[in-house]
């Protein structure tokens, strides 16, 4: 199964304005997050995320259990390369057009959608695959149709700009399987029609 997930702004914004490297999610994005860390956060000063409430803490395990996941560079850039360490529970596949010698490697790079969905599924093996920000990469698989399940978690902010999830480029009929809601976040998961 290819699961792809995202956390939007209610006016459907995955960043604010003026996001990119040294600037993480923009003006006001990190609020976005604020659901995975468990309050307020900064990239100055992330929390802990031990005051999880237990819906956000089960929507995180569920997402931990894909055998592979594949991010943008955009989103890898914007939140610090992670500090060179992989902060999740399976291997990631940076999609890029940038390779260069410096980059960490505590994750795996690859040029094109494709090939990094086919080393994706070599490694993921009968677990499912992760696709991660930003906008573009998931809306490049949804447009290839291999998604099958997608999550779209709406944070209770507005940003009023950034990068827009959608952007008339893919259309598809979507059945709800899940809602959960927390205080920091609405959780709605899709199964897409084929």
């Amino acid at each position: 199964m290819i699961h792809a997930g995202i956390t939007i702004s209610l006016d459907g914004f995955v960043s604010g304005p003026n996001w990119g490297p040294g600037r993480g999610l923009g003006d006001g994005g990190e609020r976005l997050h604020y659901w995975v860390f468990g309050g307020p956060w900064s990239y100055e000063s992330p929390s802990s995320g031990h005051d999880l409430h237990p819906v956000d803490a089960q929507v995180i395990a569920e997402m931990n259990q894909a055998g592979a996941a594949i991010v943008g560079r955009g989103m890898f850039d914007a939140a610090g390369q992670w500090g060179g360490e992989n902060p999740f529970a399976s291997p990631i596949f940076v999609l890029t057009n940038r390779v260069t010698d410096d980059l960490p490697t505590a994750f795996t790079y690859v040029t094109g959608a494709e090939e990094a969905l086919r080393q994706a599924r070599e490694t993921a093996g009968d677990r499912p695959i992760g696709i991660g920000g930003g906008a573009d990469v998931i809306r490049q698989y949804l447009r290839m149709g291999v998604v099958d399940r997608l999550s779209i978690t709406i944070a209770p902010v507005v940003l009023g700009g950034g990068t827009a999830l959608f952007d008339g480029t893919f259309q598809a009929d979507l059945d709800l399987v899940d809602c959960r809601t927390s205080p920091l976040a609405t959780h709605l998961t899709y199964d897409v029609r084929r």
